[in-house]
């Protein structure tokens, strides 16, 4: 028979399985029971005319299949995160290697090249505060 532990940690998905098979139980019905196993089969019992038996035994498949439900569920949750890390990884990974291939070839760039370089960073620098001392001066 159902405990009072799993009607409380089950009770919501317990009312929607109720209301599933029992359509005329109503939020008032569920008030009743307030959290009793014997209060619910009772209200059950005198809403719908099932006996107590098979009451109890409905509640007890909806609970079972209920913790099953949430085992899956938990399950599928958990195979999700893995590969979204695994993913995660591989980008990291990617993304650190392109940034190392980045640097090595603009380091190599530097080396056989430096007075270009100094001058295009200095060509960089002076279109970057043109631009901003356009902006600056636009919002002022």
């Amino acid at each position: 028979m159902i405990t009072q532990q799993e009607l409380q940690g089950n009770w919501n998905e317990l009312k929607g399985c109720l209301r599933e098979k029992w359509g005329q139980l109503s939020d008032d019905d569920f008030a009743k029971a307030k959290g009793s196993v014997d209060r619910l089969i009772g209200t059950i019992q005198k809403r719908t005319g099932e006996s107590k038996a098979n009451v109890e035994a409905f509640l007890d498949s909806a609970v079972q299949s209920g913790a099953s439900g949430f085992s899956q569920a938990a399950e599928n949750i958990r195979d999700y995160a893995s590969s979204l890390s695994e993913a995660t990884h591989e980008q990291y990974d990617h993304a650190q290697e392109a940034l190392a291939a980045g640097l090595g070839s603009a380091t190599e760039t530097v080396r056989r090249r430096p007075a270009e370089s100094v001058a295009v960073c200095f060509g960089a620098g002076l279109i970057a505060g043109a631009v901003l001392g356009l902006i600056l001066r636009n919002k002022a």
